[in-house]
């Protein structure tokens, strides 16, 4: 039961860790000379980076995915407070309800489907110094996707895991 406990405690801070990383770094669009993600567009030869403000065309589908991005990572966080608060207060044979409950509401695959789903508006906004439409999604794109899935496998963990002798 240890060992399972350790386990769940990894892979929920791992999640968190993903969700950090994803959030703030800058490359959830690549391209040759330029990488952006939901804050900033940078130009990799020039080192300048440009804030996305509500100047952009599609300024709401990023609001949009940064309050989702912000809220996954909080939730996710709070999730993992409750649960060690929980591992200390349940009784033996109860569930840990609550923090699944937490941990599934984490909604990261919001910020990266809309993120999906927008990118081809987003990316072809007249207000970027260049021509950013020519890349590709870059690794923090991959990692809240990878993140979504970590957090409802753990979610799911936690719900059907009890607190044993």
């Amino acid at each position: 039961m240890l060992i399972l406990l350790a386990f769940i405690i990894v892979f929920h801070i791992t999640s968190a860790a993903l969700l950090f990383i994803s959030t703030i770094d800058n490359a959830w669009w690549v391209g040759d000379n330029f990488s952006t993600d939901v804050w900033r567009m940078c130009a990799t030869n020039t080192s300048t980076c440009m804030a996305i403000t509500d100047e952009f065309n599609e300024y709401q589908s990023i609001q949009a995915v940064q309050a989702a991005m912000i809220l996954s990572t909080i939730l996710c966080c709070v999730a993992f407070l409750v649960f060690i608060l929980q591992l200390f207060r349940l009784k033996q044979g109860e569930r840990f309800v609550l923090t699944s409950i937490i941990q599934l509401l984490s909604c990261e695959m919001i910020a990266a489907s809309i993120y999906t789903d927008r990118h081809e508006e987003l990316h072809q906004s007249r207000e970027y110094r260049m021509e950013v439409s020519k890349g590709q999604y870059g690794y923090s794109f991959v990692l809240a996707w990878i993140a979504f899935a970590f957090t409802l496998i753990s979610g799911v963990m936690y719900l059907v895991l009890r607190k044993r002798k």
